[in-house]
């Protein structure tokens, strides 16, 4: 089985903000998207979610709180809790999710 180039394949997505899930465990899925400058606006879930920046930074505000997550940092956003991605965002992001 080969290894999967996530950075490759976040380059080749066709557009930015556009999850693709590339595999499921469980109940979880496991998606990766490509960042751009844009901001992504503020969503809630009722299921916690990890994201995962691979390449690049992230900037987030989650329950109001503006935070930078920068290449290879984890931040998991409890379910229940508004966030939202801040102009200025670039890079890959891998999102784990139900």
């Amino acid at each position: 089985m080969e290894p999967i180039r996530l950075t490759d394949l976040a380059r080749a997505l066709p557009r930015a903000w556009n999850s693709q899930v590339l595999a499921r465990f469980g109940d979880a899925n496991l998606k990766l998207l490509r960042m751009d400058a844009a901001a992504y606006p503020e969503e809630c879930h009722d299921y916690a979610e990890g994201l995962l920046v691979l390449d690049g930074e992230m900037l987030l505000a989650v329950d109001g709180q503006q935070q930078r997550v920068g290449t290879g940092e984890l931040c998991v956003v409890p379910a229940g809790v508004r966030h939202a991605v801040l102009p200025g965002s670039r890079g890959t992001l891998l999102i784990l999710d139900t």
